[in-house]
Protein backbone atom coordinates (compact mmCIF):
# COMPACT_ATOMS: atom_id res chain seq x y z
CA UNK A 1 0.00 0.00 0.00
CA UNK A 2 1.28 3.46 -0.88
CA UNK A 3 1.87 5.90 1.79
CA UNK A 4 -0.81 8.69 2.54
CA UNK A 5 0.44 11.90 3.82
CA UNK A 6 -1.28 14.72 5.86
CA UNK A 7 -0.72 17.01 3.22
CA UNK A 8 0.54 17.47 -0.48
CA UNK A 9 0.09 21.01 -1.70
CA UNK A 10 -1.29 20.72 -5.48
CA UNK A 11 0.70 22.84 -8.14
CA UNK A 12 -0.41 23.85 -11.40
CA UNK A 13 3.06 23.50 -12.97
CA UNK A 14 3.14 24.72 -16.05
CA UNK A 15 0.76 27.77 -15.60
CA UNK A 16 3.37 28.82 -12.41
CA UNK A 17 6.75 28.45 -15.12
CA UNK A 18 4.82 30.49 -16.88
CA UNK A 19 3.51 32.94 -14.31
CA UNK A 20 7.81 32.95 -13.24
CA UNK A 21 8.91 33.20 -16.54
CA UNK A 22 7.51 36.57 -17.14
CA UNK A 23 9.22 37.98 -13.93
CA UNK A 24 12.29 36.25 -15.20
CA UNK A 25 12.30 37.90 -18.84
CA UNK A 26 11.27 41.42 -17.42
CA UNK A 27 14.13 41.30 -14.73
CA UNK A 28 11.90 41.63 -11.97
CA UNK A 29 11.43 38.92 -8.94
CA UNK A 30 11.03 41.03 -5.97
CA UNK A 31 8.84 43.83 -4.66
CA UNK A 32 5.88 45.20 -7.12
CA UNK A 33 5.23 43.73 -10.36
CA UNK A 34 3.04 40.96 -9.55
CA UNK A 35 2.86 41.51 -5.95
CA UNK A 36 0.97 44.27 -6.81
CA UNK A 37 -0.92 42.43 -9.23
CA UNK A 38 -1.48 39.68 -6.81
CA UNK A 39 -2.87 41.90 -4.33
CA UNK A 40 -5.27 43.55 -6.64
CA UNK A 41 -6.69 39.50 -7.48
CA UNK A 42 -6.63 39.29 -3.57
CA UNK A 43 -8.77 42.16 -3.09
CA UNK A 44 -10.87 41.32 -5.82
CA UNK A 45 -11.33 37.92 -4.92
CA UNK A 46 -12.65 38.79 -0.98
CA UNK A 47 -13.53 42.48 -0.97
CA UNK A 48 -11.28 43.37 1.58
CA UNK A 49 -10.66 47.34 1.52
CA UNK A 50 -6.77 46.62 1.47
CA UNK A 51 -4.31 43.95 1.00
CA UNK A 52 -0.53 44.06 0.85
CA UNK A 53 1.37 40.95 0.30
CA UNK A 54 4.22 39.83 2.74
CA UNK A 55 6.84 36.90 3.18
CA UNK A 56 4.73 35.20 5.52
CA UNK A 57 1.52 35.20 8.06
CA UNK A 58 3.78 35.70 10.48
CA UNK A 59 5.10 38.68 9.20
CA UNK A 60 2.02 39.93 8.73
CA UNK A 61 0.46 39.17 12.16
CA UNK A 62 3.50 40.86 13.32
CA UNK A 63 2.84 43.94 11.79
CA UNK A 64 -1.12 43.53 12.57
CA UNK A 65 -0.34 43.87 16.14
CA UNK A 66 2.64 46.73 16.06
CA UNK A 67 0.49 48.85 14.27
CA UNK A 68 -2.32 48.59 15.83
CA UNK A 69 -0.26 49.09 19.27
CA UNK A 70 1.31 52.24 17.64
CA UNK A 71 -1.39 54.15 16.71
CA UNK A 72 -3.77 53.52 19.17
CA UNK A 73 -1.26 54.03 22.13
CA UNK A 74 -1.53 50.70 23.42
CA UNK A 75 1.61 50.37 26.62
CA UNK A 76 3.69 47.57 27.50
CA UNK A 77 2.35 45.11 29.45
CA UNK A 78 -1.50 45.41 27.85
CA UNK A 79 -3.17 42.27 26.90
CA UNK A 80 -4.26 40.53 24.08
CA UNK A 81 -7.07 37.64 24.21
CA UNK A 82 -5.67 34.72 21.91
CA UNK A 83 -6.05 31.10 21.88
CA UNK A 84 -3.94 28.45 23.31
CA UNK A 85 -4.47 25.75 19.91
CA UNK A 86 -2.69 27.11 17.52
CA UNK A 87 0.19 27.78 15.56
CA UNK A 88 3.32 29.51 18.23
CA UNK A 89 3.68 32.47 15.63
CA UNK A 90 0.08 33.68 16.81
CA UNK A 91 0.96 33.82 19.53
CA UNK A 92 4.51 34.40 19.42
CA UNK A 93 3.87 38.07 17.95
CA UNK A 94 2.22 39.73 20.54
CA UNK A 95 5.62 38.90 22.72
CA UNK A 96 6.99 40.94 19.90
CA UNK A 97 5.46 44.14 21.06
CA UNK A 98 6.11 43.27 24.81
CA UNK A 99 2.17 42.59 24.76
CA UNK A 100 0.65 39.99 27.10
CA UNK A 101 -1.40 37.38 25.89
CA UNK A 102 -4.01 35.88 28.09
CA UNK A 103 -5.47 32.76 27.01
CA UNK A 104 -9.12 32.33 26.97
CA UNK A 105 -11.00 28.68 26.24
CA UNK A 106 -12.22 26.78 23.26
CA UNK A 107 -15.26 25.76 21.99
CA UNK A 108 -16.89 22.82 20.05
CA UNK A 109 -15.45 24.00 16.68
CA UNK A 110 -11.96 24.54 18.50
CA UNK A 111 -12.01 27.94 18.11
CA UNK A 112 -12.04 31.26 20.99
CA UNK A 113 -15.48 30.19 22.94
CA UNK A 114 -17.42 33.92 23.21
CA UNK A 115 -17.96 33.17 27.23
CA UNK A 116 -14.50 32.54 28.07
CA UNK A 117 -13.24 35.87 26.49
CA UNK A 118 -16.29 38.08 28.15
CA UNK A 119 -14.53 36.45 31.32
CA UNK A 120 -10.76 37.21 30.37
CA UNK A 121 -11.66 41.09 29.50
CA UNK A 122 -9.62 43.14 32.14
CA UNK A 123 -8.88 46.94 32.20
CA UNK A 124 -5.29 46.39 30.29
CA UNK A 125 -7.13 44.05 27.51
CA UNK A 126 -6.79 45.65 23.93
CA UNK A 127 -7.17 43.35 21.27
CA UNK A 128 -8.48 39.94 20.60
CA UNK A 129 -6.75 36.97 18.18
CA UNK A 130 -9.33 35.00 17.01
CA UNK A 131 -8.17 31.86 14.99
CA UNK A 132 -10.44 30.07 12.38
CA UNK A 133 -8.71 27.04 12.93
CA UNK A 134 -8.88 24.32 9.92
CA UNK A 135 -11.21 27.37 7.65
CA UNK A 136 -13.77 27.49 10.61
CA UNK A 137 -15.99 30.14 11.48
CA UNK A 138 -16.58 29.00 14.83
CA UNK A 139 -18.49 31.58 16.50
CA UNK A 140 -16.84 34.74 14.86
CA UNK A 141 -20.16 36.35 14.88
CA UNK A 142 -20.68 36.65 18.40
CA UNK A 143 -16.67 37.93 19.03
CA UNK A 144 -16.88 40.51 16.44
CA UNK A 145 -20.18 41.79 18.99
CA UNK A 146 -18.30 41.56 21.13
CA UNK A 147 -15.04 43.32 20.35
CA UNK A 148 -17.35 46.22 19.54
CA UNK A 149 -19.50 46.39 23.06
CA UNK A 150 -16.35 46.56 24.64
CA UNK A 151 -13.85 48.87 22.12
CA UNK A 152 -11.40 46.36 21.37
CA UNK A 153 -9.67 45.40 18.56
CA UNK A 154 -10.29 42.29 16.40
CA UNK A 155 -7.14 40.83 14.54
CA UNK A 156 -8.11 37.57 12.42
CA UNK A 157 -5.71 35.01 11.81
CA UNK A 158 -6.95 33.61 8.62
CA UNK A 159 -4.44 31.67 7.87
CA UNK A 160 -6.35 28.28 7.07
CA UNK A 161 -9.37 30.48 5.80
CA UNK A 162 -8.40 31.43 2.11
CA UNK A 163 -11.80 30.32 0.23
CA UNK A 164 -13.56 30.14 3.80
CA UNK A 165 -17.37 32.12 3.11
CA UNK A 166 -19.77 33.36 4.30
CA UNK A 167 -23.28 31.33 4.25
CA UNK A 168 -24.74 34.59 2.60
CA UNK A 169 -21.33 34.41 0.21
CA UNK A 170 -18.91 37.10 1.49
CA UNK A 171 -15.59 36.68 2.06
CA UNK A 172 -14.38 35.90 6.02
CA UNK A 173 -12.13 39.18 6.93
CA UNK A 174 -13.48 42.54 6.35
CA UNK A 175 -15.20 42.31 9.43
CA UNK A 176 -12.24 42.03 11.56
CA UNK A 177 -9.84 45.61 12.15
CA UNK A 178 -7.05 43.44 10.35
CA UNK A 179 -7.08 39.41 8.85
CA UNK A 180 -4.30 37.97 8.00
CA UNK A 181 -3.66 35.70 5.30
CA UNK A 182 -0.99 32.35 5.03
CA UNK A 183 0.00 31.27 1.63
CA UNK A 184 2.75 28.61 2.91
CA UNK A 185 3.56 25.23 1.21
CA UNK A 186 0.46 23.41 2.69
CA UNK A 187 -2.00 25.54 2.68
CA UNK A 188 -4.74 26.17 0.54
CA UNK A 189 -3.77 28.94 -1.89
CA UNK A 190 -0.28 27.50 -1.48
CA UNK A 191 2.39 29.34 -2.83
CA UNK A 192 6.55 28.45 -1.17
CA UNK A 193 5.57 30.97 1.94
CA UNK A 194 3.80 33.95 1.72
CA UNK A 195 0.85 35.51 3.23
CA UNK A 196 -1.02 38.88 2.85
CA UNK A 197 -2.22 41.39 5.72
CA UNK A 198 -5.57 42.78 4.80
CA UNK A 199 -6.03 46.57 7.15
CA UNK A 200 -9.23 47.81 7.33
CA UNK A 201 -7.79 51.32 7.69
CA UNK A 202 -6.34 52.71 4.86
CA UNK A 203 -3.97 54.93 7.00
CA UNK A 204 -2.52 51.47 8.14
CA UNK A 205 -2.25 49.67 4.90
CA UNK A 206 0.08 52.89 3.45
CA UNK A 207 1.89 52.71 6.87
CA UNK A 208 2.08 48.71 6.49
CA UNK A 209 4.05 49.43 3.50
CA UNK A 210 6.65 51.48 5.05
CA UNK A 211 6.82 48.61 8.05
CA UNK A 212 7.50 45.46 5.45
CA UNK A 213 10.27 47.72 3.83
CA UNK A 214 12.64 49.41 6.24
CA UNK A 215 10.39 52.04 7.17
CA UNK A 216 11.80 53.70 3.76
CA UNK A 217 8.65 55.93 1.79
CA UNK A 218 9.34 54.92 -1.32
CA UNK A 219 10.07 50.97 -2.29
CA UNK A 220 12.07 50.28 -5.00
CA UNK A 221 9.10 49.16 -7.65
CA UNK A 222 7.82 52.70 -7.62
CA UNK A 223 11.04 54.56 -7.68
CA UNK A 224 12.05 52.67 -10.47
CA UNK A 225 8.84 53.30 -12.38
CA UNK A 226 8.60 57.28 -11.68
CA UNK A 227 9.27 59.91 -13.46
CA UNK A 228 11.15 61.99 -11.08
CA UNK A 229 14.79 62.49 -11.76
CA UNK A 230 16.33 62.04 -8.92
CA UNK A 231 14.90 57.74 -8.84
CA UNK A 232 17.26 56.70 -6.46
CA UNK A 233 16.32 59.45 -3.44
CA UNK A 234 13.97 58.10 -0.88
CA UNK A 235 13.49 59.05 2.73
CA UNK A 236 13.50 56.81 5.82
CA UNK A 237 10.45 57.34 8.01
CA UNK A 238 11.08 55.29 10.99
CA UNK A 239 12.14 51.62 11.68
CA UNK A 240 11.16 48.61 9.82
CA UNK A 241 11.08 44.69 8.70
CA UNK A 242 12.20 43.50 5.82
CA UNK A 243 8.61 41.44 5.79
CA UNK A 244 7.48 42.78 1.89
CA UNK A 245 6.30 40.00 -0.62
CA UNK A 246 8.06 39.05 -3.87
CA UNK A 247 6.73 38.22 -7.43
CA UNK A 248 7.94 34.88 -7.43
CA UNK A 249 6.13 33.74 -4.94
CA UNK A 250 3.03 36.50 -6.18
CA UNK A 251 3.43 34.86 -9.61
CA UNK A 252 2.67 31.12 -8.23
CA UNK A 253 -0.28 32.65 -5.57
CA UNK A 254 -2.44 34.01 -8.98
CA UNK A 255 -2.06 30.81 -10.53
CA UNK A 256 -3.55 28.93 -7.15
CA UNK A 257 -5.88 31.41 -6.63
CA UNK A 258 -7.63 30.70 -10.05
CA UNK A 259 -8.37 27.23 -8.89
CA UNK A 260 -8.88 28.12 -5.32
CA UNK A 261 -12.85 27.85 -5.58
CA UNK A 262 -12.79 24.33 -6.92
CA UNK A 263 -9.99 22.87 -4.72
CA UNK A 264 -11.81 23.96 -1.81
CA UNK A 265 -15.09 22.16 -3.06
CA UNK A 266 -13.54 19.28 -3.41
CA UNK A 267 -12.11 19.59 0.02
CA UNK A 268 -15.20 19.54 1.22
CA UNK A 269 -16.29 16.56 -0.72
CA UNK A 270 -13.56 14.73 0.82
CA UNK A 271 -14.61 16.37 4.34
CA UNK A 272 -18.10 14.44 3.63
CA UNK A 273 -16.80 11.16 2.78
CA UNK A 274 -14.97 11.37 5.98
CA UNK A 275 -18.39 12.43 7.73
CA UNK A 276 -20.53 9.65 5.94
CA UNK A 277 -17.78 6.82 6.65
CA UNK A 278 -16.97 8.00 10.23
CA UNK A 279 -20.50 8.35 11.19
CA UNK A 280 -21.12 5.00 12.77
CA UNK A 281 -17.36 5.36 14.45
CA UNK A 282 -17.61 4.17 17.80
CA UNK A 283 -15.24 6.47 20.27
CA UNK A 284 -14.48 9.00 16.83
CA UNK A 285 -15.57 12.48 17.51
CA UNK A 286 -15.51 14.55 14.39
CA UNK A 287 -14.84 18.28 14.51
CA UNK A 288 -18.30 20.02 13.30
CA UNK A 289 -18.03 23.38 11.09
CA UNK A 290 -20.11 26.56 12.36
CA UNK A 291 -23.73 26.71 10.33
CA UNK A 292 -22.51 30.00 9.56
CA UNK A 293 -19.97 29.34 6.72
CA UNK A 294 -19.13 27.50 3.79
CA UNK A 295 -15.10 26.26 5.16
CA UNK A 296 -12.13 26.28 3.36
CA UNK A 297 -11.60 23.07 5.02
CA UNK A 298 -7.57 23.16 5.26
CA UNK A 299 -8.20 20.64 8.19
CA UNK A 300 -10.61 17.79 8.69
CA UNK A 301 -10.44 16.72 12.40
CA UNK A 302 -11.14 14.07 14.97
CA UNK A 303 -11.06 13.40 18.61
CA UNK A 304 -10.43 10.31 20.26
CA UNK A 305 -8.95 8.18 23.33
CA UNK A 306 -5.58 7.06 23.40
CA UNK A 307 -4.64 9.60 20.48
CA UNK A 308 -0.74 8.86 20.74
CA UNK A 309 -1.66 5.42 20.37
CA UNK A 310 -3.95 5.75 17.85
CA UNK A 311 -1.63 7.71 15.80
CA UNK A 312 0.90 4.70 15.73
CA UNK A 313 -1.15 2.40 14.82
CA UNK A 314 -2.04 4.69 11.97
CA UNK A 315 1.74 5.22 11.16
CA UNK A 316 2.08 1.43 10.83
CA UNK A 317 -0.78 1.08 8.39
CA UNK A 318 1.30 4.09 6.28
CA UNK A 319 -1.17 6.48 7.14
CA UNK A 320 0.40 9.58 8.54
CA UNK A 321 -2.19 12.08 10.14
CA UNK A 322 -1.45 15.25 12.02
CA UNK A 323 -1.93 17.64 15.32
CA UNK A 324 -3.24 20.97 15.06
CA UNK A 325 -2.11 22.08 17.72
CA UNK A 326 -0.39 21.48 20.59
CA UNK A 327 -2.02 23.69 23.35
CA UNK A 328 0.25 26.49 24.13
CA UNK A 329 0.83 26.20 27.54
CA UNK A 330 2.11 22.74 27.72
CA UNK A 331 4.98 24.96 26.02
CA UNK A 332 7.89 26.45 28.82
CA UNK A 333 7.06 29.90 27.43
CA UNK A 334 3.48 29.66 28.18
CA UNK A 335 3.21 27.62 31.21
CA UNK A 336 2.10 30.50 33.15
CA UNK A 337 -1.06 30.14 31.97
CA UNK A 338 -1.33 26.18 32.19
CA UNK A 339 -4.80 25.28 33.59
CA UNK A 340 -6.58 28.18 32.66
CA UNK A 341 -8.27 26.46 29.40
CA UNK A 342 -9.05 23.07 30.11
CA UNK A 343 -11.43 22.24 26.72
CA UNK A 344 -8.30 23.16 25.04
CA UNK A 345 -6.41 20.96 27.09
CA UNK A 346 -8.26 18.15 26.30
CA UNK A 347 -8.64 18.85 22.63
CA UNK A 348 -4.71 19.39 22.53
CA UNK A 349 -4.63 15.27 23.85
CA UNK A 350 -7.34 14.17 21.84
CA UNK A 351 -7.41 15.38 18.28
CA UNK A 352 -6.23 14.63 15.02
CA UNK A 353 -5.97 16.04 11.71
CA UNK A 354 -6.65 13.66 8.86
CA UNK A 355 -4.94 13.26 5.87
CA UNK A 356 -6.98 15.91 3.30
CA UNK A 357 -5.28 17.15 -0.32
CA UNK A 358 -6.38 17.14 -4.01
CA UNK A 359 -4.57 14.16 -4.35
CA UNK A 360 -7.23 11.91 -2.22
CA UNK A 361 -9.45 9.70 -3.55
CA UNK A 362 -12.52 7.84 -2.60
CA UNK A 363 -11.32 4.99 -1.97
CA UNK A 364 -8.44 6.48 0.12
CA UNK A 365 -10.61 7.88 2.42
CA UNK A 366 -12.26 4.78 3.04
CA UNK A 367 -9.01 3.12 3.84
CA UNK A 368 -8.13 5.82 6.22
CA UNK A 369 -11.38 5.21 7.76
CA UNK A 370 -12.15 2.21 7.92
CA UNK A 371 -8.41 1.87 9.61
CA UNK A 372 -9.67 4.54 11.98
CA UNK A 373 -12.23 2.65 13.12
CA UNK A 374 -10.49 -0.56 13.75
CA UNK A 375 -7.51 0.74 15.50
CA UNK A 376 -10.03 2.61 17.77
CA UNK A 377 -11.97 -0.19 18.47
CA UNK A 378 -9.39 -2.52 19.15
CA UNK A 379 -8.02 -0.01 21.70
CA UNK A 380 -11.19 0.21 23.50
CA UNK A 381 -11.02 -3.21 24.18
CA UNK A 382 -7.71 -3.47 25.46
Amino acid sequence: MDPIQLFFPKFRIEECLDEIRICLEKGWTGLGFKTVEFEEAWINYTGMPHAHFVNSATGGLHLAVRLLKEKFNWQDGDEIITTPLTFVSTNHVILYEQLKPVFADIDQYLSLDPESILERISPRTRAVIFVGLGGNTGQLKKVVQLCQEHGLKLILDASHMSGTRWVNGGHVGPESDVSVFSYQAVKNLPTADSGMVCFRDKDLDEEVRRWTWMGINKDTYSRTHSKAAYKWSYDVVHEGFKYHGNSIMAAIGLVSLKYLDPDNAYRRQISDWYNEMLADGKGIHTIPVSPDCVSARHLYQVEVDQRDEVMLALNQAKIYPGVHYRENTQYRMYAYAHGTCPRAEAASDRVISMPIHLNLQYQDIQRISTTLKEVVARLASE
